[in-house]
């Protein structure tokens, strides 16, 4: 027997509401908002008018009274007329049944025996899921993020791809697939088609593949119409498609003194604060269990808010640096947009590459020229460092734009003849690149281009 010494990093409640906030857009953060408000009685809107004193004795029993009444499922059904409250009238309507991916995986660990900490690993690794249901972080990363050992993450891991829907916390496509058709129990040519065989079958080559696996061209079909059967995006149910989303900038660069500086945006998210009205009944009463759940509700309100002051704090931070990093964008135009990436940011300002990542998630950047997502500015290099400026992709299909609009339309030019304009401008791309971008700008071959 031995006495080993360790540090272990738990992760709390405090870091899990950080990275939920951290991720929310401008509009799904006022929805959250509103509903706090609603929910948790001591807080409020900046602008709420203050309740009318009255006498202490009375108003606690009110209170306790009140927040008997109102807690629990109860507090849903607050401010919903009497035909919302059967759930079978709202579906199919606007706003109907809700619900998103992060929640529905969360609930079910309510009903598993897990210990704290792996729980709140989990609930974690559900946050950083994106809209299809995958992981694309990579375990090594979430480990160093969290502080936590790869094989804790990947025990963690493990236990998310078995919760519903089959399929989710995958790391690609064919993972996915496997993962859905080991829960229906298959097995045979269809797993090894799934694990290793995906691009082959997506182009048809029945008869390659039969060849590989030793079966028939028969077998290899029928395997083909049960992995149609299933679902490549799992995440796919939990998005509002009918919804209309508007875009609401989250920062907007001003220029002071020839600098550009970064501002949040101040009037579109509803500010909140806690009651004071509230925190002055928690030190007068003297009832237990008005102060317990006082005490509760003062707790969640506090670690909003502190979530909320770091959600604007690395937001603003990764704005500057966006500002000083593509200022002769900012000036001149997308021809000059340089290539950046996530890692530059992170290293720049001394955080993780997942945190930045989930800092520009559906965030948007008003400027002189316009409203851009965040991440259009992340790029990597369209040309090889050769001894000159690198060129981002963005610019590179701006220049190559460019060039298109003023070409001979009666002698377009040809892929290769765009790409040697283009490394006389400074821009050496491949001829295969200018045509990548060419059919991703849908801008027509040579022979599509020219006029009669």
């Amino acid at each position: 027997m031995e006495l080993l010494q360790s540090q272990v990093q738990h992760l709390s409640q405090q870091q899990l509401q950080s990275v939920e906030l951290l991720q929310m857009s401008a509009a799904e953060l006022e929805e959250y908002l509103h509903d706090l408000v609603q929910e948790n009685p001591v807080v409020e809107l900046e602008d709420s008018r203050p309740e009318p004193e009255r006498p202490q004795d009375d108003e606690l029993l009110r209170r306790l009274k009140w927040l008997d009444d109102n807690d629990g499922q109860n507090r849903y059904y607050q401010h919903v007329g009497a035909e919302e409250l059967d759930p079978l009238a709202r579906i199919g309507t606007e706003g109907g049944l809700e619900e998103t991916l992060f929640r529905f995986l969360s609930r079910q660990l309510y009903t598993m025996d897990l210990d704290e900490d792996t729980a709140q690993t989990v609930r974690y690794l559900a946050a950083c899921l994106d809209g299809d249901g995958y992981l694309r972080v990579r375990v090594e990363e979430l480990a160093a993020n969290l502080g936590r050992s790869a094989g804790h993450i990947e025990r963690c891991l493990k236990l998310l791809r078995t919760l519903e829907p089959a399929g989710v916390g995958a790391e690609s496509l064919s993972q996915c697939l496997e993962l859905q058709l080991l829960r229906i129990h298959a097995s045979g040519p269809v797993l090894d088609i799934v694990r290793d065989h995906l691009e082959a079958l997506a182009k048809r080559h029945y008869r390659a593949i039969a060849s590989k696996l030793g079966i028939s061209v028969e077998e290899v079909q029928q395997a083909e119409r049960v992995i149609r059967e299933l679902e490549p995006r799992p995440g796919s149910p939990f998005e509002q498609p009918d919804q209309v989303q508007y875009i609401l900038p989250d920062v907007f660069l001003e220029e002071e003194d020839g600098v550009l500086v970064a501002k949040l945006r101040g009037g579109e998210r509803p500010p909140i604060q806690v009651s004071s009205y509230y925190r002055s009944l928690l030190k007068q009463s003297d009832d237990r269990e008005v102060k317990t759940y006082l005490t509760e509700k003062l707790r969640q309100a506090d670690g909003v808010l502190r979530a909320l002051e770091q959600r604007d704090s690395t937001l603003r931070r990764c704005a500057q640096c966006i500002a000083d990093w593509q200022r002769d964008f900012f000036r001149e135009g997308p021809r000059m947009l340089r290539p950046m990436r996530l890692a530059d940011v992170a290293r720049e300002l001394g955080l993780h590459e997942s945190t930045i990542s989930r800092a520009v998630r559906e965030k948007y950047l008003q400027c002189s020229r316009g409203v851009y997502p965040m991440s259009y500015f992340f790029s990597r290099s369209a040309t090889a460092q050769t001894g000159g400026a690198e060129v981002g992709a963005a610019a590179a299909k701006a220049l190559l734009s460019r060039l298109v609009e003023r070409e001979d339309k009666g002698h377009p030019m040809s892929d290769q003849k765009l790409c040697e304009a283009m490394a006389e401008l400074g821009c050496p791309i491949s001829r295969r690149t200018v045509a990548k971008y060419r059919e991703e700008l849908n801008i027509p071959s040579a022979s599509g281009r020219k006029w009669s």
